[in-house]
């Protein structure tokens, strides 16, 4: 009997091990693809404060939270499951799928670049979303669930491509700690983005020279600070699509380009101390060049066939006039008061 019990505490505490330890996998798993969707994190951040910028003070915090939990659904409830059974069923489609998401970050980051350079600048609608009734608000936060949707297809594929080695039971959890994980980052850092001006505000208005000069200071660098998220955001899809370009086209048995840029990390590896940083550097500034190259011939193939389309002519009229912030990339114009001089 007390042989029976002594192996059923020997069996309970081997399981015990085996559940720490897959603990301890999902945790690392879960790290390791977040920091590989770092890129496309910044800029769903980047993307989703433009959203709800120039609404009604009052509805900006109550539509980041239709966002987030449209977001959440997104990830849980249809993206999961999709990949899940991918990668159970069809696992030689996920490079596939990945490549279609660099193709898709590449195209972006190239038409962002493109309007800026050609100088466009988005107008202003004649009211905000909640001024012009329940309907436009909806239509708003459906339109940013939409974007959040597909930069969420790409987090969650590229977090998924990181721990395919892994068991199915243990790339589900680490999907879904990936998925709780940065959707409450990226909302919780818009939140505060698209509130910070509230917060100078605030700070303006107290009597401390002190805070008033530091609210001051908030308010007024709102723009600069949504101008450097937006270039930032830019930045990191053309360097993660072009890197997933990269890698892909390696997968795939092309290795001329990954080899080229290997040849041009290598100078710079061996320096002391640095050498590391340099090479990352080198191989993250190819991946950006290659993935605004690669979005400008999807933007010269795309471009031409959306304007044929009976629907596409809007949409590329739209493009070219500039008025939205989130086809722009440009910083929408503040739409809090001044503060108090």
């Amino acid at each position: 009997m007390s042989g029976g019990l002594v192996a059923l505490l020997d069996d309970v505490a081997a399981l015990a091990r085996i559940a720490a330890a897959s603990v301890d996998d999902v945790a690392a798993g879960a790290a390791k693809a977040g920091a590989k969707a770092a890129g496309v994190v910044i800029d769903d951040a980047a993307v989703t404060p433009q959203y709800v910028s120039g609404r009604d003070p009052s509805r900006e915090l109550p539509m980041i939270k239709k966002i987030f939990w449209g977001s959440l659904r997104n990830k849980l409830l249809i993206i999961l499951p999709a990949l899940l059974l991918i990668s159970a069923f069809i696992p030689g489609a996920i490079p596939f799928i990945l490549m279609a998401g660099g193709t898709y970050l590449c195209y972006e980051g190239a038409e962002k670049v493109w309007h800026k350079f050609r100088g466009h600048h988005e107008a202003e609608e004649d009211a905000p979303a909640v001024d012009r009734g329940p309907e436009a608000e909806a239509k708003v936060t459906k339109g940013a669930i939409t974007t959040d949707f597909i930069l969420s297809c790409e987090i969650m594929v590229i977090s998924m491509n990181e721990v395919a080695a892994e068991s199915l039971l243990v790339r589900a959890f680490i999907l879904v700690l990936v998925a709780l994980v940065i959707t409450v980052l990226v909302y919780g850092a818009v939140a505060l983005i698209v509130k910070m001006d509230d917060i100078g505000l605030h700070l303006a208005a107290k009597d401390s020279a002190g805070s008033q000069r530091f609210g001051e200071l908030l308010v007024k660098g709102m723009p600069a600070v949504l101008a450097g998220i937006t270039l930032i955001g830019t930045v990191a899809m053309l360097w993660v699509g072009g890197h997933i370009m990269l890698q892909g086209a390696y997968d795939l048995g092309w290795h001329a380009p990954y080899d080229l840029v290997h040849v041009l990390e290598h100078p710079v590896e061996g320096i002391a101390v640095v050498g590391a940083s340099l090479a990352w550097l080198v191989n993250t500034l190819c991946s950006a060049v290659l993935g605004l190259a690669w979005g400008l011939v999807v933007m010269a193939v795309v471009g031409p066939l959306l304007k044929a389309l009976p629907f596409g002519k809007k949409k590329a009229g739209h493009e070219e006039g500039g008025t939205g912030a989130a086809a722009t990339g440009h910083p929408p114009a503040p739409h809090k008061a001044d503060p108090p001089a």
